[in-house]
């Protein structure tokens, strides 16, 4: 799983390659901690890279949300594929983001 940060003002763009299973989760909440710190932004995750999210995937995108609530930011979610997208509606999660 790769996470690329790019910050300019007040957007954030995160792009997502790879899968997001249980394995790498633990890596990548070290790697979010750059969108944790900049939760009063608007923070874009662009997916169309991602293959793959798992339950440890799915919650860290919702710590990610609660950090923007908390902070006055929002997350938009870009560029999912029709199978993240399954697993987004199926869990509930859908409907918790603003996808584009």
């Amino acid at each position: 799983m790769e996470l690329d940060v790019k910050i300019e003002g007040t957007e954030v763009l995160a792009t997502l390659v790879g899968r997001l299973d249980t394995a790498a989760a633990a890596q990548f909440a070290r790697d979010i901690e750059p969108l944790m710190d900049n939760a009063d932004k608007t923070i874009t995750l662009d997916c169309t890279g991602l293959e793959f999210i798992s339950s440890s995937g799915l919650r860290l995108f919702l710590s990610l949300r609660k950090q923007t609530i908390a902070k006055g930011g929002k997350v938009i979610i870009k560029n999912v594929n029709a199978d993240i997208k399954q697993v987004f509606t199926i869990t509930g999660f859908y409907s918790l983001f603003e996808f584009c």
